[in-house]
């Protein structure tokens, strides 16, 4: 069981020592485990200080592409490197690297496939009031739009089994958190929570550089991701609230028509087609999201194949050994 731990970078020359320093380097039932970086453009010193410390791989950018690229990079080089764990955790220690252990337990029970520390977020002092509370807002918001039960949705300090791994996909460019939840309570993968610790604060939150910004940016992405992944139920909730709202207005001006004073009202009548004729449509757009929801359901799976099949290990040897064998002749 081999199991490679992923820490995404961007200028972390400082703190990338602290964290390494941090990491399990035994878990029961593990028999090896590699570190690796994810380098988003750095402009400091944070490769030279990685391969100082020893990391086993290194995959990097030349410029910087955001979290969500620097995540899904690491995963697929993960996965090229056969590992059948990977943990994703953060450069500036923000999780307890002993916790590490306590997140993959349930992928080695086979309980789980994807494991999602949670944080201690009441408790934790640098985390302001305004914080705490859209952090549990957040969560919120994503627990009803992906059906599951994660309490802490943004926490980045998680475990994929090789198989979650290789059906993994983020679209968004700000952040691979939230959206990854919701595709994967879209396609059943088995996910659990386990409860974490957080290390003193080293250096402020590179996402959360504008509480309202942070909001405004999450807010689209899991917007974004339920209509990818729920654009049926999306789109009539929105058409159904427009044609309740012209039944409404519609019923109103036939109350007034029998009352003899219909004639003041042909607003309400121009409306009312309107917004009926709006929420048919949106109804419509709707519909046709599903058929598109279903033909990307089929491509995931092309994709799924065609990654186990990129990634497998033994295909990676049989491809050495047959190198080796053409150099010797």
């Amino acid at each position: 069981m081999k199991l490679i731990i992923q820490i995404p970078c961007y200028n972390e020359e400082e703190t990338l020592e602290l964290a390494y320093r941090d990491l399990p380097r035994h878990i029961k039932g593990i028999d090896e485990i590699e570190y690796l970086i994810i380098n988003d453009g750095s402009q400091d010193h944070t490769v030279q200080k990685a391969r100082e410390l020893g990391f086993h791989h290194i995959v990097s950018f030349k410029q910087n592409k955001g979290l969500a690229m620097g995540f899904m990079a690491g995963l697929d080089a993960c996965l090229h490197l056969g590992a059948d764990i990977i943990v994703n955790t953060d450069a500036d220690n923000q999780y307890c690297g002993a916790d590490i252990a306590k997140l993959v337990r349930p992928i080695l029970d086979e309980k789980a496939d994807i494991v999602i520390g949670e944080r201690p977020i009441d408790q934790t002092e640098h985390f302001s009031w305004k914080k705490k509370k859209f952090q549990h807002l957040g969560s919120w918001v994503v627990r009803v739009a992906s059906g599951t039960d994660i309490p802490d949705a943004p926490s980045g300090f998680r475990a994929y089994s090789r198989e979650a791994a290789l059906r993994i996909n983020v679209v968004n460019e700000y952040t691979y958190t939230l959206e990854t939840i919701i595709q994967a309570g879209h396609n059943k993968i088995a996910m659990t929570s386990v409860p974490i610790r957080t290390n003193a604060e080293t250096r402020p939150s590179r996402l959360f550089s504008s509480m309202w910004r942070y909001m405004k940016r999450s807010a689209a992405v899991i917007t974004r991701s339920f209509v990818m992944y729920r654009p049926l139920k999306f789109f009539s909730i929105v058409g159904g609230i427009l044609f309740l709202l012209g039944a409404v207005l519609g019923i109103r001006f036939l109350i007034f028509m029998a009352l003899g004073d219909g004639k003041g009202h042909i607003q309400s009548l121009i409306l009312t087609a309107i917004l009926i004729m709006m929420g048919f449509q949106t109804i419509t757009i709707g519909l046709l999201g599903d058929t598109i929801a279903a033909n990307r359901k089929i491509l995931e799976d092309v994709q799924y194949r065609v990654r186990k099949i990129e990634c497998d290990p033994k295909r990676r040897r049989i491809k050495s050994h047959e190198k080796k064998a053409d150099a010797n002749h």
